[in-house]
C-alpha cells in the first residue's frame, strides 16, 4: 500500500494515518492490560509497549493492504 490520501487539500501518507490509528489502539490495549494486572508478569514494560505498538501497526498495515487490493 503506497501513496497518500487527500485530507482537505493536505496529502497524508497512508503509513502516517495507520501509525496514528495504531497509537490509539496501543493506548487502549495498554489500559486494558494495566487494569487486568498483566504488567506484573512483564519483564520490561517499555520494551513490551514498543513491541505491542509495532505488532498493531503491522497488523493494521496487513489488514488494509488486503482491503485495498
Amino acid at each position: 500500500m503506497t501513496g497518500e490520501f487527500d485530507l482537505e487539500g493536505l496529502y497524508v501518507p497512508w503509513l502516517m494515518a495507520l501509525a496514528l490509528l495504531a497509537l490509539v489502539l496501543n493506548w487502549a490495549v495498554r489500559r486494558l492490560l494495566a487494569t487486568t494486572g498483566f504488567y506484573r508478569w512483564v519483564w520490561h514494560p517499555a520494551l513490551f509497549d514498543m513491541a505491542l505498538y509495532l505488532v498493531l501497526l503491522y497488523g493494521l498495515h496487513r489488514a488494509t493492504a488486503q482491503l485495498l487490493l
